[in-house]
């Protein structure tokens, strides 16, 4: 197996995680009313909710990866240009998710546990503040704009390139393009945007994989 058929097949892998992961984000989640003391307190505070924002960062890091394989293997094709587009849009809204999720996980964890050990504080006021802080909620805002382009336009260099089956990569478009409207959804709804997110990551991860080493070079 040829290093650059190697380097494809670990893309594929990562995308292939990376679906998985974002299925158990919203599946693993604990779903309390959190706008009360008691139900931030019991959400926030758990260890679910660490694994599970945890899954999604994981998740965010791995994207990119996967669609640096698929820019390999379009490389020589007249889509090139856009295949390294969705790359680049796609890790520059990862990377500026990233430190909101890093706050929605371990500093609303770390506030709901001193509030469950008794400590005075005003709970739902200081998720506000971290939630709806004006930079905070503007880098997430662009981030995930961001990650909805940034994967259609790797649909989109699917499409047109005639390497890979065309449909294979709608499912990944449609269910980044959605990742940021679904955040308004009920549990359900969030859990089912995770399995489309999952299906579309696998399927693209699989036709990946399956690519023949002339393709990958």
């Amino acid at each position: 197996m040829s290093a650059s058929l190697t380097r494809v097949r670990l893309g594929a892998v990562a995308l292939a995680v990376a679906g998985v992961l974002f299925v158990l984000y919203p599946a693993v989640r604990p779903w309390e009313d959190e706008s009360t003391t008691a139900g931030a307190t019991a959400a926030l505070g758990s260890g679910a909710w660490v694994a599970s924002h945890l899954f999604a960062m994981i998740g965010f890091i791995l994207v990119p990866l996967g669609l640096l394989a698929l820019h390999r293997v379009l490389s020589r094709t007249g889509v090139e240009r856009r295949a390294l587009t969705a790359l680049v849009v796609t890790w520059i809204g990862a990377g500026l998710v990233l430190p909101y999720y890093g706050a929605e996980d371990f500093a609303l964890n770390a506030i709901a546990s001193k509030a469950a050990a008794g400590q005075p504080l005003d709970l739902l006021d200081l998720v506000e503040s971290i939630r709806f802080s004006p930079a905070a909620a503007t880098m997430f805002g662009v981030g995930l704009v961001a990650l909805g382009v940034g994967p259609v336009l790797a649909a989109l260099a699917v499409w047109r390139s005639r390497v890979l089956p065309r449909y294979s990569g709608i499912p990944f478009g449609v269910g980044f393009a959605l990742f940021l409207p679904q955040f308004f959804l009920p549990p359900a709804g969030r859990i089912g945007h995770g399995v489309l997110v999952a299906i579309g990551s696998l399927w693209l991860a699989w036709e990946l994989w399956r690519v023949e080493a002339p393709r990958a070079r």
